[in-house]
C-alpha cells in the first residue's frame, strides 16, 4: 500500500608571530612562548565539540574524539589553509531527516540527502564535514545508501553500531551550516512474526502482545527491520499506486509510515475477522479497529523500530530507513572514509 500524497523527506585556525628576542633570556623566552601558544591550539582542537567519525567507528562522545589520526591541530606555526567548502555541502541543496530538537526512538538513523549526486571521489571530502557528537559513548558510521527515490550519491545515512542509548543527546553538523540536535527518548521495538500473526511491543522493558495480520501470499509484507518515518490519522492509499491495480482506494486511520514504497502498519477491519489467524493483507499489517490501531499509532514515534520475521524478501536500505538491514561490517565499508 501507499498514500496517494507525499511526505517530507575549525578547522581550527589560528596564528601566533614570534617577535625578535636576543640573547639565552630571548630564546627561553620564545621556546616558552611556542610552547603555549601550541598549548591554546591543540586546547581549541579539542574543545571544539564537533565531533566526527575517529579511524575506530565511535562517534565523539568527548571533544576531539574525531580528530583522532589527522594530526595534532596545534603542532604546527604556520598559518591554517581555510577549509574549501564541497560543493554538495553550498547553498541549500541539504536535507537532514531529523528536526532541531526532534525527540526519536532508539532505531533512527541520520540521513543526510543532497539535490545532486556526489561523485564518487568528492564524498569523503563530503565526509569529513559531517560531524556526530553525542552525550554518551557511541560507536557509529557513515554510509553511502542507494534510496530508493534518488540517484546513487544522493544520500549518507549515520546510524550506530547498536541501536541509539535511551536518553543521548545527538548533535548533527552538516557543513559550516547546518546543525541538528535531537534526543533519544526511550526504547520502543514492535517484533511482527507473520507466521504466528502476532506482534510482541517492548516498550521501555514492558512487553504485550497484539494481534495482526500481514501481507497475504504474493504480496508478503518485508521482512526484516524498519523504522518508523512519520505517522497520519488517516491516509488515502489507492492500489494503483503499487501495481494492485483498483484492488482498493481508500482511507485508512492510524497509518504509521515504514517505507518508501508504502508499507504502513495501521488500521483495517479486515483485521477484526483475521487478525491473530491469518494474512490477508496487500503488504502492509493490519491492527483491528477496536481501539488496537489506535494504542499503537498515539505510543509510537519516528525512529521506532518495526522488526518483520518469518516473511520472505528483507527491505533494501534506501527503501525507508532499512539501514540495520546492513551487517556491521558491510555497512562500515559502505563509508568513502573506511574503504
Amino acid at each position: 500500500m501507499t498514500r496517494h500524497t507525499t511526505g517530507t523527506r575549525r578547522a581550527v585556525h589560528g596564528t601566533h608571530v614570534a617577535q625578535g628576542v636576543h640573547g639565552v633570556r630571548g630564546a627561553a623566552a620564545a621556546a616558552l612562548c611556542a610552547a603555549l601558544c601550541t598549548a591554546v591550539l591543540a586546547g581549541c582542537a579539542g574543545g571544539s565539540g564537533d565531533g566526527g567519525t575517529g579511524d575506530d567507528g565511535r562517534a565523539a562522545s568527548t571533544a576531539g574524539a574525531g580528530e583522532r589520526g589527522r594530526g595534532d591541530a596545534g603542532a604546527s606555526t604556520e598559518r591554517a589553509k581555510p577549509v574549501v567548502e564541497p560543493a554538495a555541502l553550498r547553498g541549500n541543496g541539504v536535507r537532514v531527516n531529523v528536526a532541531d530538537g526532534q525527540r526519536v526512538g532508539v532505531g533512527m538513523p541520520v540521513s543526510v540527502t543532497f539535490a545532486r549526486p556526489v561523485p564518487a571521489a568528492e564524498r569523503a571530502a563530503v565526509e569529513k564535514r559531517l560531524r556526530v557528537r553525542t552525550s554518551t559513548p557511541t560507536t557509529g558510521s557513515w554510509s553511502w545508501v542507494k534510496d530508493r527515490n534518488l540517484h546513487e550519491g544522493q544520500r549518507v545515512d549515520y546510524r550506530p553500531r547498536t541501536y541509539w542509548k535511551p536518553g543521548t543527546e545527538v548533535t548533527v553538523r552538516v557543513g559550516a551550516d547546518t546543525v541538528r540536535r535531537f534526543t533519544v527518548a526511550r526504547s520502543l521495538i514492535a517484533t511482527v512474526d507473520v507466521r504466528t500473526h502476532t506482534m510482541k511491543v517492548t516498550k521501555d522493558g514492558t512487553t504485550r502482545r497484539v494481534p495482526v495480520t500481514a501481507g497475504a501470499p504474493g504480496m508478503d509484507t518485508w521482512n526484516g527491520t524498519m523504522v518508523v518515518s512519520d505517522k497520519q490519522r488517516s491516509v488515502l492509499m489507492d492500489s494503483r499506486t503499487v501495481g494492485y491495480a483498483d484492488a482498493y482506494k481508500d482511507y485508512y486511520n492510524y497509518a504509521v509510515h515504514l517505507t518508501t514504497s508504502g508499507t504502513y502498519l495501521h488500521e483495517n477491519p479486515k483485521a477484526d475477522t483475521y487478525a491473530g489467524n491469518s494474512n490477508v493483507t496487500h503488504g502492509c499489517i493490519g491492527l483491528a479497529t477496536d481501539g488496537t490501531a489506535r494504542r499503537f499509532f498515539e505510543e509510537v514515534i519516528p525512529g521506532d523500530v518495526v522488526r518483520v520475521t518469518g516473511s520472505k524478501e528483507t527491505v533494501a536500505p534506501g527503501n525507508g530507513y532499512g539501514d540495520w538491514n546492513v551487517p556491521w561490517k558491510e555497512w562500515r565499508e559502505g563509508s568513502a572514509l573506511h574503504r
